[in-house]
């Protein structure tokens, strides 16, 4: 929510602190402060100017040459690209030498052969607003050559996040109060709406009732007759400006005044275009309502709507309807303020993806007694603002609901709880509005929804005595790492170790869309969807990294990277698993070694992604190909002690371009071993014996895999033999050599005792029997000699 403070001391004129002072006094009480800003016309050389006439650029058609006043004696010429004024309006005009917030500096000059002596100035050039479509058009009131300061003060916007359990902070008079209560200060200055006069409330189903009393329990509606539709005042249209609303018309700005003002959303409707009796009522099944926003909303039975006679006109606590809305041709308004379940307007709001300003206070809950005060207040400020004439009889339907409760407050249990004693307990309890009610109970003001336990109001001790002041001690004690702590520190151990092999981490969402799930290297089956997606794109939980990987790599390409080397460990989420399930995804392509002088240039392939996944597992990883499918053209699985791990594969080269690589695109991603079956670091110490290489070289069948030579060679578990490479592969495509349908390997086994020499004889008896086992289960044809 953003805070004018200009504002604010119209309900606090006895706040006289600093907005550092302020800033830092609402977050010692829980308000968080993202941002403080300084808005306004304090800008030198930035007058008030009236335009008497203008003509087309002779040089340019976008382009027009005003003759304005700005209260000296002679006309100045200005050059403008506006389109949006008239002659005779007023509008800012900054004089040669005023520097801009900006940071633009005006000085006459020619524009397309024309003298400019100034330039006319948008909202957005002032920095009063992001609007930049136009000219800013003053009131027609404005005194010519008056300094602009003098009409738009400077002002200081606090930009706040109020929590979810303070809704009574969503509005000026909530924050007012706050600060006063913080700062010890005298009563609030709060709006006294006089527009019922002496009239009482009227309750006459013929014209208005409610049959969902269970959702909306009282209504008050309020008629206004002979009203004017145009522009608010320009007190009204800045105050609303600051708090980052645009400007409607007058009616409506002043709903959404009252809305800022009070906290409680009210709605007002063209009388002339609904029928009598207005019901609230729920929707029936299948019925439609367009609402303000331009959209066309199917409802169903569970969302709750403000009816007249013949349609749904409003959907309750959330929006109006544009075919009820208030124009220019309005004469006769309705005023409705009502009381709404804050949970039905929770799950409206969100099963519609629908949350407009009313949604956010209603599903917050809001005042059951601001709901006759904010009516009234919106009817003052109409008559105020367009004229017209209040009705005598205000109708109203249902009963205002009641929250009246009373805590619990025990001054030893809060000194138990604080550590230290607050003796001004019941002080503070007397300024945040409670009342004694004997016996150790307060009585809670209807506004604040948030206090309804002990510990509630024991905590409002703590805030507003200064949880800066209590005393600090050691409570507790340490305790056993718990299982969720081990895999926390044991992920942190992976993250280091893969930062060490240059890889850089990423942080994807875990949302995706429909066509993402083509970016993925394994099947994809049933997926999870959410039922309220908060993006159109974000419709899915993701069973895969691999797609976030690849945007990520996308958003690196398109920023000039040649190199890209990223990881991510997270969770997927898969219908058929009861958790989330953690994976390890990586991604290579580019440059591995950059070119220098004493070395060329390689790039990353698939045996470098299999290397750093083998070095997570700290064991070897065998390989089956599988399928391609449209990501990858070619696609292996990964395989550990006899189980698929995971997926390695290579990105087609139509997908890498898209991806803006330059080279080939490496992806893999694997489930992780449990914490205890993997060592992140392996340590030995350096052998003192010698190694004994011998040679093995054998034709076998094409299709057979390496993995199975090496399979068949541990296997036979000679504890001597400590490694197996292969290190030549030979097909003939001609038949010549050897047959087409075979091809030749040759391999070199090392052998090492870590307690002695090795002999040339134990070698080869246990060489001889590692090929006869070749022979034997894998029908190879040895190659001697």
């Amino acid at each position: 929510m953003k805070l004018s403070l200009n504002w604010l001391r119209e309900y606090l004129p006895a706040l006289d602190r600093s907005p550092e002072e302020i800033a830092d006094a609402l977050i010692f009480t829980g308000v968080e402060v993202e941002g403080v800003q300084v808005h306004g016309a304090g800008i030198e050389k930035v007058v008030v100017a009236q335009i008497e006439s203008f003509q087309p650029h002779p040089n340019a058609d976008r382009l027009s040459v005003c003759r304005v006043l700005d209260g000296s004696n002679v006309p100045r010429q200005i050059v403008c690209g506006a389109k949006n004024f008239r002659a005779g309006d007023k509008v800012p005009l900054a004089l040669p030498g005023a520097v801009l917030p900006d940071g633009t500096k005006i000085k006459a000059s020619k524009l397309r052969g024309v003298e400019s002596e100034g330039m006319l100035c948008s909202e957005r050039e002032l920095g009063f607003s992001e609007e930049a479509s136009g000219l800013m058009i003053l009131d027609p009131g404005a005194p010519i050559g008056a300094a602009l300061g003098d009409l738009f003060p400077p002002d200081t916007i606090f930009d706040l996040e109020i929590t979810p359990d303070r809704p009574d902070l969503l509005s000026y008079i909530g924050l007012a109060r706050e600060l006063s209560i913080i700062f010890h200060l005298p009563g609030l200055n709060l709006p006294n709406p006089s527009s019922a006069g002496g009239a009482k409330p009227v309750s006459d189903p013929s014209q208005v009732r409610i049959d969902a009393l269970d959702a909306c329990p009282y209504a008050v509606f309020h008629e206004v007759r002979d009203v004017t539709v145009g522009p608010s005042p320009d007190w009204m249209r800045r105050r609303l400006e600051s708090a980052g609303l645009r400007s409607i018309n007058n009616i409506v700005d002043v709903t959404n005044y009252v809305m800022l003002e009070t906290g409680k959303p009210i709605h007002a409707y063209d009388l002339s275009r609904l029928s009598l009796p207005v019901i609230v009522r729920f929707a029936r099944a299948g019925e439609k309502l367009l609402a303000l926003d331009g959209k066309t909303y199917e409802l169903n039975q569970s969302h709750l709507v403000i009816a007249d006679s013949a349609k749904a006109i409003g959907l309750g606590g959330v929006m109006g309807g544009e075919e009820t809305g208030v124009s220019s041709g309005t004469t006769t308004v309705l005023v409705e303020s009502a009381y709404f379940d804050p949970g039905l307007i929770r799950r409206t709001s969100r099963g519609l993806g629908l949350i407009s300003d009313a949604s956010f206070r209603f599903e917050r809950g809001v005042d059951p007694k601001s709901v006759w005060f904010a009516a009234h207040r919106a009817v003052q400020l109409i008559k105020e603002v367009a004229g017209g004439t209040a009705s005598t009889p205000i109708l109203v339907a249902g009963q205002e609901p009641s929250n009246e409760r009373q805590v619990l407050f025990r001054p030893d249990r809060c000194t138990d709880i604080l550590g230290s004693e607050v003796p001004d307990a019941a002080l503070i309890f007397e300024r945040i509005g409670l009342k004694s009610a004997g016996k150790d109970y307060w009585k809670i003001p209807s506004y604040r929804l948030d206090l309804e336990r002990e510990i509630d109001l024991i905590e409002e001790v703590s805030r507003y005595h200064g949880i800066q002041k209590l005393p600090g001690r050691l409570q507790g004690s340490p305790t056993i790492s718990s299982q969720i702590d081990t895999a926390h520190d044991d992920a942190m151990l992976l993250r280091r170790k893969l930062a060490g092999l240059d890889l850089a981490e990423a942080r994807t969402l875990v949302f995706l869309d429909e066509p993402s799930l083509r970016n993925s290297l394994g099947p994809v089956g049933e997926t999870l969807q959410l039922r309220n997606p908060l993006a159109e794109d974000q419709q899915i939980l993701r069973p895969s990294l691999i797609p976030g990987l690849l945007r990520a790599a996308e958003r690196n390409f398109n920023r000039g990277a040649r190199s890209v080397a990223l990881f991510e460990l997270g969770q997927i989420f898969l219908p058929t698993e009861p958790e989330e399930s953690p994976r390890l995804a990586i991604l290579l392509s580019g440059e591995n070694a950059v070119p220098s002088w004493n070395q060329t240039s390689r790039s990353y392939d698939l045996f470098d992604a299999k290397g750093i996944l083998e070095t997570v597992y700290g064991s070897t990883l065998q390989t089956r190909r599988t399928d391609p499918n449209d990501l990858a053209a070619l696609i292996c699985e990964l395989v550990s002690s006899g189980r698929r791990i995971g997926y390695l594969g290579l990105v087609r080269p139509r997908q890498a371009r898209e991806l803006g690589a330059k080279g080939a695109v490496v992806l893999a991603e694997v489930e992780l071993p449990a914490a205890a079956t993997r060592s992140l670091f392996k340590l030995k110490p350096l052998e003192r014996f010698p190694a004994v290489t011998r040679d093995i070289a054998f034709v076998a069948p094409r299709s057979m895999h390496w993995g199975e030579v090496v399979a068949t060679l541990n296997s036979a578990r000679e504890s001597l033999l400590v490694d197996v490479q292969v290190f030549d592969l030979f097909i003939d495509p001609s038949g010549q050599k050897i047959p087409v349908d075979k091809k030749s390997l040759a391999c070199s086994l090392t052998y090492r005792a870590s307690d002695r020499t090795l002999t040339q004889d134990e070698v080869n008896e246990i060489h001889q029997r590692l090929k006869k086992r070749l022979v034997d289960e894998l029908d190879v044809n040895l190659r001697e000699g």
